[in-house]
């Protein structure tokens, strides 16, 4: 299955998401699944592909060719789409993905996460999508979205389009059970 990770692109970060998903990549690849990712070098993108290195798993970056500088790209993946713009970006990660997992991360992280929901509650695609909690990170969104439904700004139902976990075996499982 091609799973694609959405995450930080910052060093700056606690080690230990570093460290948590650079384990997510490593079982991904033990279990025959392909990375497809923004094609960061660093932060949780790097972290990803390092895991999936580590046993040899399928790593497609996705960057528009403006990125393409030193050091900004992660330089061992297995093929790399450059894209013009970041909006073609998201589009090629969310066409190649059979599944998406949105690990910490900013802006961007976020973005990228609410598109697939957006996209998903229109019913323009199927696909699994979860939320990755390491160290309770998506605590504070997930209570924002639980008000959003309480003061009736969406339904209860699309709280159920995506589902949060504290674990990559479980992250894992939820996908490969395909629910």
């Amino acid at each position: 299955m091609r799973i694609c990770v959405f995450g930080a692109s910052s060093n700056e970060i606690n080690k230990g998401y570093i460290k948590e998903v650079e384990l997510l990549g490593e079982k991904m690849a033990q279990r025959g699944h392909s990375l497809i990712f923004g094609g960061g070098a660093d932060g949780l993108m790097g972290a990803a592909a390092r895991g999936m290195a580590k046993f040899g798993g399928e790593i497609i970056g996705v960057a528009p060719s403006f990125f393409n500088v030193d050091g900004i790209l992660y330089d061992k993946c297995t093929d790399f789409i450059f894209t013009e713009t970041m909006r073609e970006r998201k589009q090629a990660m969310e066409d190649g993905a059979d599944a998406f997992i949105a690990v910490p991360g900013g802006i961007g992280t976020f973005e990228e996460f609410f598109e697939v929901l957006t996209l998903k509650q229109l019913g323009r695609h199927k696909k699994l999508i979860a939320l990755f909690n390491i160290d309770g990170y998506f605590d504070d969104m997930l209570k924002m979205m639980e008000t959003a439904v309480n003061q009736k700004f969406m339904k209860n139902e699309y709280n159920k389009l995506y589902s949060a976990f504290t674990s990559a075996e479980n992250i894992l499982k939820y996908i490969e059970n395909g629910s």
